[in-house]
């Protein structure tokens, strides 16, 4: 039998503690993330759509749920697993609150069909909502990092590669594509793979150099494309909206085609000629110049750019670069990574304190 609100009164207190248990777990897992949106992330409409979620699960918990809870009688409470035990990074912790949040909604959407006859259908919603936010993060958490981005590593063929790519990202590299033009696909999967796992363990991005396709198989961050790869709506078809999409252009008509087809980033090059792209003239400082004043999104400066004319490159309008062999042959990437990071970085903050005095007399 059951009462007007559809409770039924007869079931076993064991799915009451199910209920009990999934209900806190599934609100831990939410307030763990919701941390994240709000302090790490900035991100007042993800760290509300965590906390709405919360409220709704508080309202569920009813106190004769709460009075079946038998925490001495648990025996679940001594199983754990060593992987519970650490965290990579803060991408695994949101992993982890994620799948153990979606887990328990599932577990509530089952049994609380025997409880409550709109309990099913309220988890069922609220787990695609989940699904939701996650993809939506980790849109943001890249686009993110993409912003913070000053200093992009193209790489090329090298016996160290590994170990450059390593050395690098110690120096504080956080955007990488692996470019490899000559392996064979089985080569080029398999460093695809290493070098994934390196950057992700530094907390960088990682793209595949033209290969959407690769670009999956390694589950890449995005892909970097050719003016004579495929379109970027297709890439877009095939990648999802997660991903990112890059696109390299060499003159104005180029920049404003790819923005228009929604790249999230575009390379600007090559400023000079590089054996990296050899035949191909260089576009030099003044397409540098026209990409400073109307590019939308985020752009590179890219084509032989070292140490020995980076200050060229940020006169002419540049924020950010990507280069090849500066790191990939240099004898000591970290220190070279570092290098251009501190240029870049006090570059950008010359130009903010320019902002602010210009700003000052309005």
């Amino acid at each position: 039998m059951s009462d007007i609100y559809g409770i039924r009164k007869w079931q076993d207190p064991g799915i009451w503690r199910i209920l009990d248990a999934n209900l806190d777990r599934a609100r831990e897992g939410l307030r763990i993330i919701e941390e994240w949106c709000r302090f790490g992330l900035g991100s007042l409409e993800m760290a509300g759509e965590c906390k709405e979620m919360r409220q709704e699960l508080a309202s569920w918990h009813s106190q004769e749920i709460r009075a079946a809870r038998d925490t001495p009688g648990d025996v679940g409470t001594e199983i754990t697993h060593p992987q519970e035990e650490q965290r990579a990074g803060i991408k695994h912790v949101l992993q982890a609150n994620f799948c153990r949040t979606q887990e328990a909604l599932r577990v509530l959407e089952e049994y609380g069909k025997l409880y409550n006859s709109g309990m099913g259908a309220a988890f069922k919603q609220m787990r695609y909502r989940v699904y939701t936010l996650e993809s939506n993060l980790l849109v943001y958490e890249r686009h993110r990092l993409l912003e913070k981005s000053f200093l992009y590593l193209v790489t090329s063929s090298s016996e160290q590669l590994f170990i450059t790519v390593e050395a690098a990202l110690q120096g504080g590299l956080t955007l990488l594509q692996y470019r490899e033009k000559n392996a064979d696909d089985i080569v080029k999967l398999a460093n695809a793979e290493k070098i994934r796992q390196i950057c992700h363990h530094y907390g960088a991005l990682f793209i595949m150099n033209d290969r959407v396709d690769l670009a999956l198989a390694v589950d890449a961050d995005g892909v970097h494309l050719g003016q004579q790869d495929i379109p970027i709506a297709l890439a877009r078809k095939l990648l999802g909206p997660h991903r990112i999409i890059g696109r390299s252009t060499t003159n104005p008509e180029e920049m404003q085609r790819a923005i228009a087809e929604g790249a999230d980033y575009i390379g600007v090059g090559p400023v000079y000629e590089t054996p990296t792209k050899a035949g191909k003239a260089a576009a030099g400082l003044d397409y540098v110049k026209y990409a400073a004043k109307n590019a939308t999104i985020p752009w590179f400066a890219i084509g032989g750019i070292d140490p020995h004319n980076l200050n060229d490159v940020l006169d002419a309008g540049a924020e950010r670069v990507a280069v090849v062999r500066a790191i990939i042959h240099a004898e000591q990437p970290t220190l070279i990574t570092q290098y251009f990071l501190s240029q870049l970085t006090k570059e950008q903050t010359l130009r903010r304190l320019e902002s602010r005095i210009s700003q000052s007399h309005v």
